[in-house]
Formats: structure tokens, sequence, C-alpha cells
């Protein structure tokens, strides 16, 4: 196992999920003095899990037949084109 790519890909999905709707909906979850911590723990986590796993499959999927590059700048633009929209409508 390639340790450097398990730790870059760990802060990079850490990173960009810390605030973001998924986090806020959960501790919205988690702060019902009903609720379950653990359910509502489990529940995202595998949330997560499956959001990954779906991620991977289709990434190599699109892999084997796109060239990695042109899908980082396609990637990219579209962060791009989301933050200028956000801009724009604040």
């Amino acid at each position: 196992m390639d340790l450097k790519l398990l730790i870059t890909v760990f802060a990079t999905v850490l990173l960009a999920e810390l605030g973001d709707k998924t986090q806020l909906s959960t501790m919205l979850y988690a702060s019902g003095a009903q609720n379950s911590k653990w359910a509502v723990f489990l529940g995202a986590a595998i949330a997560l899990v499956t959001s990954s796993a779906l991620a991977v499959f289709v990434g190599s999927l699109i892999g084997s037949h796109v060239n990695a590059r042109l899908v980082g700048r396609v990637a990219g633009a579209g962060f791009v084109a989301v933050g200028v929209w956000t801009l724009w409508r604040a």
C-alpha cells in the first residue's frame, strides 16, 4: 500500500468534508437529545463509506477510458465555476 497516497487522500477528504452540508446535517441529528449518538455515527459513517466506494468505482471506470489529467482539469473547472457562481449570488 502506498502510505503517501493514503495520507494524501485522507487529508484531502477530511479537509473537504469539514464544515460541509453533510457534517452539518450529521451534527443536527446528533444534537437531538432523543437521538442515539451511535445510530447517527453509524448512519453517517456507512453513508460516507458507500459514497467513497461509489467514487472509487466510478473513478476507476472513467480512468480506464479518459486521461486522468483531463478529468482533473474538468473537475477543477467545475470547482472554479461553483465558486464564481457562489460569489456572484452572494
